[in-house]
Order: structure tokens, then sequence, then C-alpha cells
């Protein structure tokens, strides 16, 4: 029953855990979660309701690794070390701190798809728009985070979504399955989060034997060398160099490019 109310709740985008819990008369067997809603979109929980779902999310994508929803929930759940991590660093760095001081966020809103188709081809900003365009995406896809009981983390998790875009521009990966799978290789190197871990690992159930064996003998090894390589990727205001060259972007962020499908192949 616990397990089912949790799932429940996780699909849907409205606080009804503390209302909720806020009409027992007596304790629930999970206990009274945080009572304090810290930002807009938090749902507070306890311990054991975080256990349940991460449970319940992991299987659920296990079943079905198209489940983008239970993923992102699966991250919020157990996240929490790793984006502690991710944050120290970001305080560490003038560029990091900066981001963290300011909370820019990537949205519809806040990006000018039009100015960035109109840049030259060979700026960053106008490869983003192209591959947002050639791929339907929109920069209102990312799911906004719930589950995460810091607003400092909660704001270093939806910065880590909004710019998985920006990592498959500029390691030039398609959002293709084997794509998807080697920049999950990069952002777990990079970023330890247990989410890109599952993520790795039950991705490679859904591609066939030639690319599973693409991806272990090409993108893994390179995903190892590229995300050593690499500057921070969070400490990188990525909004302010949409009018630079692409590759001198790269040059400065040590960026190796992912082997193209063919020349893998």
């Amino acid at each position: 029953m616990l397990r089912s109310r949790l799932v429940s709740v996780a699909t849907r985008t409205s606080h009804r855990i503390p209302t909720a819990m806020a009409s027992y008369s007596v304790i629930p067997v999970a206990g009274f979660p945080q009572r304090r809603v810290m930002y807009d979109t938090h749902v507070p929980t306890t311990p054991l309701q975080k256990i349940v779902l991460s449970v319940s999310s992991a299987l659920t994508v296990f079943a079905n690794p198209k489940r983008g929803d239970m993923l992102a929930i699966l991250g919020e759940v157990t996240g929490n070390d790793a984006l502690c991590g991710i944050h120290a660093r970001m305080c560490a760095d003038p560029v990091g701190a900066q981001i963290l001081a300011e909370k820019p966020v990537i949205r519809n809103t806040t990006i000018d798809m039009e100015l960035l188709r109109s840049l030259p081809k060979t700026s960053f900003g106008y490869h983003y728009a192209t591959f947002m365009d050639s791929h339907g995406f929109n920069a209102d896809g990312r799911s906004v985070v719930r589950f995460v009981d810091d607003p400092e983390l909660a704001y270093v998790m939806q910065r880590h979504r909004e710019l998985h875009d920006f990592w498959h521009t500029l390691f030039n990966l398609p959002p293709t399955v084997l794509g998807e799978i080697a920049l999950k290789y990069v952002e777990l190197m990079h970023s330890r989060l247990p989410v890109s871990a599952l993520s790795a690992f039950v991705g490679p159930l859904r591609l066939s034997n030639e690319e599973r064996c693409i991806l272990m003998k090409i993108y893994v090894p390179w995903a190892k060398r590229a995300s050593k390589k690499a500057h921070s990727l969070h400490c990188v205001m990525y909004e302010n160099e949409f009018k630079t060259p692409i590759d001198d972007l790269r040059q400065r962020l040590n960026i190796e490019v992912a082997p193209s499908i063919n020349t893998a192949v």
C-alpha cells in the first residue's frame, strides 16, 4: 500500500504527500516527512519513503528503460552524496560559484532560439540550435526536481539536467540509444551520480549485440578519456558561450569529441 501510494505521488506534479500526512491521526508506518517545503516544486519525504521510491523507480526503469520520469525520481532520491560533491566543486570554481549565486535556468523563456539560429554556423549556439531543431527538442523538456531536500542541491540537479543537450552538442553525440548511453558514461565518471550508473548498465539491454560491442570497445574507453580530460562540465556558463566558435570552446574545455557512429562501425 505504501509503495502504491508513493508511486502514485511520484507520477504527478501536485504536492499531495504533505497534505495526506497531515490528515493522519496516527503516525504512518513510513513516519512523517519533513513538513517544510523548501522550494516551489519540493515534495517532502521521509527516509523510508525515499527508499520505497528508489526501489520502485529502479524496478520500473529496469522493466521499461524509456520511463524517463521514473529515472528522474531515482536520480533525486539516490543522488545526495554526488550532488554534494558537484556543489563543492562548483563552490571552489569562480564560474561555478557564480552559477550557484545567479542560478540561471535553461528554458524556452531564457533561450532565444531565433537568435541562435542566426549565429554563424561555426558558433556553439548555432550548433546547439541545430541539434535541438533536428531532433524536435525544446529547453522545457527537462523534468523539474521535486524530491531533493535541499534547495541548493535541488538547483544543482536541475542544472545538471538542463546541461544535458549542451553536452550532446559539445561531444557531438546524437540522441540515439547508443549516443545517450555513451554520454551517460561520461556523466557517470564526471558526476558520480548513481542514476547515471543505472542508465549506463541498463541502457545496453536495448542495444543489439553489434551495438553493445561498439559501446564496450569504443565508447566506454572514449568516455573514460573524455571525462578525465574535460574541464569541470558543471562550472561553465554555457549561456555566455553561444557566440563562441564551437571548436574554440571545445579546445578551452578540453572536450574530446566522440567517435562518429560510422567511424565506430
